[in-house]
């Protein structure tokens, strides 16, 4: 079988190339796959953890990395750069990679059941481009759905920490590889020719005497009826045809002309709309209703239900669900945050701040000794939490954009008391995420109202809610301490102190499940997190990251990263007040002291392209840095402008203040699937940057937030968009994918901040710089929880 898979190049058993099989074992490109017994053609992975386990000596010290300049004193190298936390999730999904299956129908199209959710990243683009390289099939021959929640896939049905593609990656290719070599051989069976003169290409098989065949004709005759374990060798990146060019989203037309369908798409009969009326306070308690029947007789209302999240109400549309959670008369008990404000917090971090160790021995060294607070962030996501959800006796059927289906299964089945597998989830695509919906708040909340009410419901969160009662990214502080003397830098501390972050969403059993791997001895939970995913990339000496959390009062969550963009920005921040103290340039500093050359590779390309140094008008300036993250590289220039007359312009419901216009970024993630996707990426990584250094974050005060819809959380719009904006891909420098969903963020965060501390004179230490500015807007009230529809719609889109 391993010749008859691309029979144009010598096969693996051959002992040329480097890609020959070690004696044995499997080589870097031959893997053994399954045909299982299905009517028609169906193909699977067959995978061992060490097929594709991270070297640990490779991603500590990478082989192309020169050596350390003299001058510099070297750092250990972080957790983080020995595993990573993609590392940890691409092993926990190995052992059910023979799960995940291919099939080709009868009409030529390969079908994949992705078990990820698409939620605007990309992911079903970039899988179909891996499917139709490996299987030599046009990509519009491909189609990749969502898989619904599977629980035999354990820990390979979670989206997060930007590892889909790097997981997925091999599995689909030797997948679809085992179907390409199997349609050879039923070909060369029904022509009577032997594999080695058949060639494949765009769907056809093609003899050498003309004939042709496609691949739908043979889909049944290549099938089998028991499963059938063979050898494939992988294609060689040098006759990738698919793969590295890019390509649009498959998407595209749909998402553009309104057909792509979402959860609140889905048609469910009897499932009517749904509200929640929501306390006044994060996470406060209903005492009583005091006009229950009132409401239930307005028009439209056919249900109220008390749940553990408020006061339900189904109606026959959204817009009477609105005025009836607005009608309703709740007495509300406390929730888990009453009386907190942005300085009751501040306070709490700066007290549970972990020790600094070094001292700043000023007659002996240098140091910068600088503290930072970022305030809490929304998630924000464009489609606003929502499911349907209809639950009988004895089962219970649940639709949503879930990024960890499994763990939503299991979750809401105990909530419900079912088992598992009477509980059936369904996932859709979801209108953006950035980590919110890793968790199942949504769907949980529909299961338990379609219970209360015994009828099925179209859930949906109003924005309100989402800003007021959803996951935010917790505020925190970091600490940092960095001493130099004589040009080198001798030790560099950081304590980042946080509200705590919610893992329940399901990675903490991935980390449990894999603990005997990590190199993080005994650290508790979210410091493992934080130690798996925040690393330094220069040689600083004596380096040490730690991180302490405190208040599980707050409804927290990753937002497109984890630690990493408040991490990041502060060291960013502080190796600019190094390269000052030292009298050396921001960039030539920053090439000195990078451990990789990867990095210094992007770093180099930003300052090319955006004429690092150039004269600057006073007011406005350049700023530059570098992130590393899951074996990807970013580095990002950022020019602001911080005059007086772009501060001070005036736009209806905006937040103006400094402008960002120019931003060049490169991007370095090895093998890039799909290189426009990732320019995507970095665009919108681009702008959640810009967003959290300038201008969006919640306002806490007397345990509520302030913020309740878009027209008062300042999210980078397009009166604050670079009018300038260069986005490049690096040439490939692997044969493996690295993460990128989370990359840009942080470096654009970071950019940003030191190119308002050059602008300015003074380094930022509060993000967004804007949030201790009086409040640009009146917040609406708690009670009602929500504002009326708005009825000025038109007027404000003129």
């Amino acid at each position: 079988m391993a010749a008859q898979d691309h029979p144009s190049r010598p096969g693996p058993d051959s002992g040329t190339g480097h890609d020959a099989a070690p004696p044995g074992g499997i080589g870097r490109r031959r893997f053994l796959g399954y045909v299982l017994a299905a009517p028609t053609l169906t193909v699977a992975a067959e995978l061992g953890v060490q097929a594709l386990a991270p070297t640990p000596a490779a991603a500590a010290v990478p082989a192309a990395a020169p050596a350390v300049a003299p001058a510099v004193i070297p750092s250990l190298p972080g957790p983080s750069e020995i595993l990573d936390l993609n590392d940890l999730l691409t092993i926990a999904a190995l052992p059910t990679a023979n799960l995940i299956t291919i099939r080709l129908d009868p009409d030529g199209t390969a079908h994949f059941a992705l078990p990820r959710a698409e939620v605007g990243q990309g992911i079903t683009t970039s899988t179909a481009m891996i499917i139709a390289e490996e299987l030599d099939l046009p990509l519009d021959r491909v189609r990749v759905t969502l898989a619904d929640a599977r629980p035999e896939l354990l820990f390979n049905q979670m989206t997060g920490g930007s590892n889909t593609t790097v997981s997925t990656y091999t599995p689909v290719r030797v997948a679809a590889a085992v179907a390409r070599g199997r349609l050879l051989r039923a070909a060369a069976l029904e022509l009577g020719a032997a594999v080695s003169t058949l060639t494949a290409k765009a769907g056809v098989i093609t003899s050498a005497t003309g004939i042709k065949l496609g691949y739908g004709e043979l889909a049944v005759k290549a099938a089998t009826l028991t499963d059938t374990q063979v050898s494939v060798t992988l294609k060689d990146a040098r006759d990738f045809r698919v793969i590295g060019t890019p390509r649009s989203r498959i998407d595209a037309l749909d998402a553009v002309t309104g057909r792509k369908k979402f959860a609140m798409d889905v048609q469910v009969p009897g499932a009517l709309p749904t509200m929640v009326c929501r306390p006044p306070t994060i996470n406060g308690t209903v005492r009583s209703v005091d006009n229950r029947a009132e409401v239930a007789a307005m028009p439209g209302v056919t249900d109220v239900a008390t749940v553990s999240t408020g006061v339900a109400v189904r109606a026959r549309t959204f817009g009477q669900c609105i005025d009836a959670v607005r009608a309703l008369k709740v007495t509300w008990g406390p929730g888990t945050a009453e009386g907190a404000s942005d300085a009751t917090v501040r306070d709490k971090l700066r007290k549970a701040e972990l020790p600094l160790v070094v001292p700043a021995l000023d007659l002996l060294t240098k140091s910068v000794d600088a503290r930072f607070t970022f305030h809490f962030a929304s998630n924000g996501a464009l489609e606003t939490n929502c499911a349907v959800a209809d639950v009988r006796p004895g089962s219970a059927e649940i639709w949503a954009s879930l990024k960890s289906p499994i763990v939503a299964q299991e979750k809401i089945a105990l909530q419900l008391g079912l088992p598992v597998g009477a509980v059936k989830v369904h996932v859709t695509e979801g209108g953006g995420s950035f980590g919110r919906k890793l968790f199942h708040d949504a769907a949980g909340e529909a299961a338990e109202i379609s219970r209360a009410m015994g009828k099925p419901v179209r859930l949906m969160w109003h924005r309100t809610d989402d800003f007021r009662q959803g996951r935010t990214h917790p505020m925190a502080t970091s600490r940092v301490r960095a001493t130099y003397a004589l040009g080198e830098v001798l030790t560099y501390e950081q304590r980042h102190t946080s509200i705590a972050t919610d893992f329940g969403h399901g990675v903490g059993e991935i980390i449990t499940s894999e603990v005997a791997r990590l190199p993080v001895a005994n650290l508790t939970f979210s410091e493992t997190m934080f130690q798996l995913t925040v690393s330094s990339p220069y040689h600083f000496g004596l380096t040490t990251q730690l991180l302490n959390e405190v208040d599980h009062g707050f409804n927290t969550g990753s937002m497109r990263n984890i630690y990493s963009p408040n991490v990041r920005c502060a060291q960013e921040l502080v190796v600019d007040a190094i390269a000052d103290g030292m009298g050396q340039d921001p960039l030539a500093f920053r090439r000195r002291f990078l451990k990789d050359a990867r990095a210094r590779a992007v770093l180099d390309k930003v300052a090319e392209l955006g004429d690092w140094g150039r004269r600057m008008e006073p007011g406005t300036a350049q700023g530059i840095a570098i992130h590393p993250e899951y074996h990807s590289f970013v580095a990002v220039l950022a020019e602001i402008d911080c005059r007086p007359q772009t501060t001070g312009r005036k736009i209806p419901d905006a937040c103006t203040g400094p402008r960002v216009t120019k931003v060049v970024c490169a991007v370095d993630v090895g093998l890039a699937v799909n290189p426009r996707g990732l320019e995507a990426q970095m665009m919108g990584g681009i702008a959640d940057g810009i967003a959290l250094t300038l201008t969006s974050s919640l306002h806490l005060k007397d345990g509520a937030f302030l913020e309740s819809s878009w027209d008062n959380y300042f999210y980078t719009r397009q009166w604050n968009t670079p009018p300038e904006l260069e986005i490049v891909v690096m040439p490939s420098t692997g044969d493996q994918p690295g993460g990128a969903g989370e990359l840009a963020v942080a470096a654009s965060a970071a950019a940003v901040a030191c190119a308002y501390g050059r602008a300015t004179g003074t380094m930022p230490t509060s993000f967004p710089v804007n949030h201790t500015a009086p409040l640009p807007f009146t917040p609406s009230p708690t009670v009602p929880p929500i504002p009326a529809a708005p009825t000025d719609g038109r007027a404000r889109a003129l």
